[in-house]
């Protein structure tokens, strides 16, 4: 591969001219539109060469390369890291292609990984008790990542998704992230109010963020299914139509002891005046 062949992605859709080099696992690909962008050596199949002298693959060759499933691969190339990103901090978003008329446009869905590890990563949405994968991947660190598009016809969809994803380092020690899952309920009325999409760091435009993992802490939602209500309202109904226990009522027996305290001081207020044999005649009396 040299600059001014025609390349082809094995695991996209799409290709571009080779203008030149990044290493040596790294290509620069200018696509049809003029935009020059890295992609792996490894990701990239010759399917032109502007070298009349070399010698081109046989198209069955390059089909049969292209049908072959591919691994994700971890560019080699070194990784900035950022301070204070060894918490991860993992957001879902959602953004807008015409923030103006939101009630009608069609939307992105952006996984924002902002953190310095990568991340395996499996983002899919219920079907009844069942889940459909909706994307599934390699992740690189502090970057976003575009997981789909969807229009208002598919929001019944997006009710309830979930994120599972592993977290790691390549090549060097990290402290090791438990495998985390998230569920989220997606309330469907949002996306019709242009007001509760708001501006953050991740994007230019307004955006509807959910935050799955805040300093290592996943995201937890209260979620209660028609049928925890149904058995709650009848447990309660179970519990009102127990007969309640009456207290007994203390009664006083016929034989009962009565005490009285016959201390002077508690029978008369004064015995000033008082002798002994006085007082003791008060009391027996």
């Amino acid at each position: 591969m040299k600059i001014g062949d025609k390349v082809r992605f094995l695991s996209e859709v799409g290709g571009g001219i080779v203008k030149g080099f990044q290493g040596k696992d790294m290509v620069l690909v200018a696509d049809d539109d003029g935009f020059d962008f890295p992609v792996s050596i490894r990701e990239c199949v010759v399917i032109d060469t502007d070298n009349y002298n070399l010698k081109r693959k046989p198209a069955t060759s390059i089909l049969s390369e292209i049908e072959k499933p591919v691994k994700p691969a971890i560019v080699s190339s070194p990784v900035v890291e950022m301070q204070g990103r060894d918490v991860l901090n993992i957001l879902l978003a959602f953004v807008p292609k015409d923030i103006k008329t939101v009630s009608s446009t069609s939307f992105e869905t952006y996984l924002v990984n902002d953190t310095n590890y990568y991340l395996y990563y499996i983002y899919a949405s219920a079907e009844g008790k069942a889940w459909k994968a909706r994307s599934h991947g390699l992740m690189d660190p502090n970057t976003k990542l575009l997981l789909e598009e969807f229009t208002h016809n598919s929001l019944n969809e997006l009710e309830r998704v979930s994120v599972q994803f592993v977290a790691f380092k390549n090549n060097k020690t990290y402290v090791l992230k438990p495998a985390m899952g998230v569920e989220l309920r997606i309330d469907m009325v949002k996306f019709y109010k242009l007001h509760l999409f708001q501006e953050s760091v991740y994007f230019e435009k307004p955006t509807l963020i959910y935050d799955l993992v805040k300093e290592d802490v996943p995201a937890k939602q209260i979620y209660v299914s028609a049928e925890d209500i149904r058995t709650a309202l009848l447990q309660k109904t179970d519990a009102d139509n127990k007969p309640k226990i009456q207290p007994a009522s203390t009664q006083r027996g016929q034989n009962q002891i009565i005490e009285i305290d016959l201390h002077i001081g508690a029978l008369l207020d004064n015995t000033t005046g008082m002798e002994n044999k006085d007082i003791l005649a008060y009391q027996l009396n």
